[in-house]
């Protein structure tokens, strides 16, 4: 099934840069400057209605730059949502409201995530050049946070908190035009506070929810680092991934990142200092003809400045799409 949507997608990859929903015009001219013509962006629940959607749009579009997706932290890792608490019924109205705005307001696509107790991590360590970085220390994490949420839940419970939510979402967002894309579990695979990581944790889990869900506006926020951090535990590699699910057209969103190793312990590191050869990443959706955007995710630090850390990340991205581009024949 081809994606719904009112709002026209160019073909190809597109890097987008990610920015704030107040951004200033330093800020503006500093994503010019890298070359980069789209962005997503993040606002709390106060602001997620038409009105403010349109409102940016309009700006970023004034300034050469065109809004991809906008996230909602107020509807994002919702617990209520994810554990059956008693306010999920007001939390899932208040995703449709939000997903007919973004629609309204002409913008195509959104992340929701599936965790209930968000991303976990520990203290960062230092990676090249003594960088300091995100990292995830399993048995450091498990000693350190007890139940979330005051009791253990089963996997059969979060299935079906997934399937009670997503068989409401996903019509309006095909009304809307909306592409609602899952990001996985991060890290993905252990239990973390007594909540299981059960669906958004591998290759057949994703292909399960994507049937229940059986739409053609819900499919896949690709974090690239997350299915990294998983290594073999996810079923399938990153490169099989895309290739399965981008040729079936459903993943809508690519965040591009890099770790050291695999679970129990990894940390994020530079994009060409991971174990993984990010040109494969990116060679393999241009091959299946991948139309959505690719954006830096979880930028290592730089000097004291993170504009150094996204541009040097961004300027890697160009590159490794250049080369894909040139390779498989096409823009």
């Amino acid at each position: 099934m081809a994606v719904k949507s009112h709002i026209t997608i160019e073909p190809g990859i597109k890097i987008a840069a990610q920015m704030s929903p107040e951004p200033g015009e330093e800020d503006f001219q500093f994503v010019r400057q890298m070359g980069v013509e789209y962005a997503v962006t993040w606002t709390s629940g106060a602001n997620a209605n038409y009105d403010y959607f349109i409102s940016r749009r309009k700006l970023f579009e004034n300034a050469g730059i065109k809004i991809y997706g906008f996230g909602n932290g107020s509807v994002h890792n919702q617990d209520a949502i994810v554990l059956n608490l008693p306010n999920r019924d007001e939390k899932i109205e208040e995703y449709k409201k939000y997903i007919r705005a973004l629609g309204k307001a002409g913008i195509p696509h959104t992340t929701y995530a599936h965790m209930a107790n968000s991303v976990w991590s520990t203290d960062p360590e230092e990676i090249r050049g003594g960088a300091r970085a995100r990292a995830f220390d399993l048995e450091k994490a498990q000693k350190q946070r007890p139940l979330t949420h005051g009791r253990e839940y089963t996997e059969e419970e979060i299935w079906d908190n997934f399937t009670y939510f997503i068989k409401q979402a996903a019509p309006v967002a095909e009304a809307a035009g909306v592409m609602i894309g899952i990001h996985p579990d991060d890290p993905p695979g252990p239990a973390l506070g007594g909540i299981p990581r059960c669906i958004f944790s591998s290759f057949e889990g994703y292909k399960r929810a994507l049937e229940i869900a059986d739409s053609p506006n819900v499919g896949i926020c690709l974090c690239v680092g997350c299915w990294l951090e998983g290594g073999e535990q996810m079923g399938k590699d990153v490169i099989e991934t895309i290739h399965y699910f981008g040729e079936r057209e459903k993943i809508f969103k690519v965040h591009f990142r890099n770790v050291n190793k695999t679970l129990p312990h990894f940390v994020e590191t530079f994009l060409d200092n991971g174990y993984m050869d990010m040109y494969k990443v990116m060679k393999a959706l241009r091959e299946v003809n991948f139309k959505g955007v690719v954006i830096p995710d979880h930028i290592p630090g730089m000097t004291n400045n993170h504009r150094v850390g996204t541009a040097y990340t961004i300027g890697y991205m160009k590159a490794l799409l250049q080369r894909a581009n040139e390779e498989t024949g096409g823009a």
